[in-house]
Order: structure tokens, then sequence, then C-alpha cells
């Protein structure tokens, strides 16, 4: 997951960085450093990942026209 997929996932969502680090058990701060670019653990983003992925965030890796994500259909998010 890239910083700006982060933001894209955010804006998609609705979701500010409050709403974010508490989903992702992280402080506020941790997702604002990360989105500007700050280097984090692994495990650090891979806790902020698994909160969009509950959420029904699915990351477009970078294929030739760029990273990228969207939202799961409705149904796959209710499942």
């Amino acid at each position: 997951m890239l910083p700006v997929q982060s933001k894209m996932a955010r804006a998609a969502l609705g979701l500010g960085v409050r709403e974010l680090g508490a989903a992702a058990g992280v402080s506020p701060d941790t997702i604002v450093r990360f989105e500007k670019g700050e280097a984090l653990q692994a495990r650090t983003v891979a806790a902020i990942r698994a909160a969009f992925e509950a959420a029904g965030v699915v990351f477009i890796a970078e294929n030739g026209g760029g990273a990228g994500v969207r939202l799961a259909r409705r149904e796959d998010r209710e499942a």
C-alpha cells in the first residue's frame, strides 16, 4: 500500500485520520506521517491496510495506469 492509496481510500470511505487510526489501532499522527511519505514499520502499514480492507477497500496495484483503490461491491462488503 502506498501513501497516496491511503489518502484515496480515506476519501472514498469519508474517514478522517482519527477514525482510521482508531480502526487500525494506531495514532492519528501515525496516519499523517504515513500519508506524508514517512517510512513505517511493516506491521503498522499492515494494520492500516487491514482496517481499510475490513471496510471494503480493494487495493489496485501499479499496472501502468498508476496504483489506486476501489470499494468492493456492496454485496461483497456485506457478506
